[in-house]
């Protein structure tokens, strides 16, 4: 399966190192950014060749798919080319700012009979994995509420800010995602508070650092999710799924689990302190069932309902923020 990456920033050099060192039936034949210096690259990527023209890239006729980690305001159209020249997509999340967008997008991809993948990476975590299972094999009964903490370990930059779809599109995303995938129900209602505790740069973009977000479920079943941009204590990730016959946590990854008892108290590691550091296997195994798929002839595993309802729900909460009520879905479909 050749392959190309298009964006070398963060996530675009996590998919690489991932294709190149452990999916082997991978190849990756080039890779595209139009900002990444080419001598940088060249002493970084050796034998790996490298354009600035994305559009080129993705025209190529031996290309078959086409990873792309550029920013937000970037996807639609690359995505849109992709379809266009019969290249299969895995793309970062969201897909678009746009529901309308990402529907027509989604659509174009099936009727084209494409494979078009976005990247909720956290479906692929081993500990969540395992939590969806425990809870898709009745061991905690019929799940009534989960509780997800999201927090960063520091603000992001202004200018990311500006670009990036807001808190909700951007960050709470996630959250959305996992709140359906592990529940295994349909989001009906949507209530979110949020306020600016850290930075007043960050309202006067018109977004948020904080956010509190209740999901109400088809069966009366809740989502709590809590979101926050800095924790001065590191990367905050952690999840409750509370049933009728138990419960399942879900805590920090820590940077080791050693606990030391003294005279001044007891004391722990701190939680790893980056979304690189704590997902890391979750996006090799992302990158491993998009290959998997699309070699098998299989429906990727993040299915196209599962883009448009966090998309939608995203949305909602805006809504809900903006308006300081809670909102239907059904107003929104």
């Amino acid at each position: 399966m050749n392959i190309a990456v298009i964006g070398l920033g963060r996530m675009g050099k996590i998919h690489l190192r991932n294709l190149l060192q452990a999916i082997p039936q991978a190849n990756v034949v080039l890779v595209a950014d139009p900002v990444y210096p080419e001598d940088d690259f060249k002493k970084e990527y050796p034998g790996i060749r490298f354009i600035k023209n994305t559009e080129e890239a993705i025209a190529l006729p031996e290309v078959d798919a086409v990873v792309i980690t550029t920013p937000t305001s970037t996807h639609a159209a690359l995505v849109d080319q992709c379809i266009s020249n019969s290249k299969h997509v895995f793309c970062e999340k969201p897909l678009d700012l746009s529901l309308e967008i990402t529907k027509t997008l989604l659509e174009k991809a099936k009727e084209s009979g494409i494979s078009l993948m976005i990247g909720f990476n956290r479906r692929f975590d081993p500990d969540f994995m395992q939590a969806r299972k425990s809870i898709s094999e009745g061991k905690i009964g019929n799940p009534q509420i989960v509780k997800i903490t999201n927090r960063d370990p520091a603000l992001p930059n202004i200018e990311f800010v500006k670009t990036s779809g807001g808190m909700f599109m951007d960050f709470t995303i996630h959250d959305f995602d996992m709140a359906r995938y592990l529940m295994g129900k349909e989001v009906v209602e949507v209530y979110a508070k949020g306020l600016v505790f850290f930075d007043e740069a960050i309202a006067e973009v018109g977004d948020i650092d904080t956010a509190l977000t209740t999901l109400t479920f088809e069966d009366g079943t809740y989502a709590v999710l809590d979101n926050s941009r800095k924790a001065v204590f590191g990367y905050d990730q952690r999840l409750e799924v509370f049933g009728d016959k138990g419960m399942i946590q879900v805590d920090n990854n820590l940077y080791n689990r050693n606990i030391l008892y003294n005279e001044h108290g007891i004391h722990q590691a701190l939680p790893l302190n980056t979304f690189t550091e704590r997902y890391i296997h979750s996006y090799g195994k992302e990158m491993e069932s998009f290959i998997d798929a699309l070699l098998n002839n299989k429906p990727v595993p993040v299915k196209n309902e599962d883009i448009i309802m966090a998309t939608l729900l995203a949305y909602a909460a805006k809504k809900s923020l903006d308006e300081v009520r809670p909102v239907k879905i059904s107003e929104i479909l």
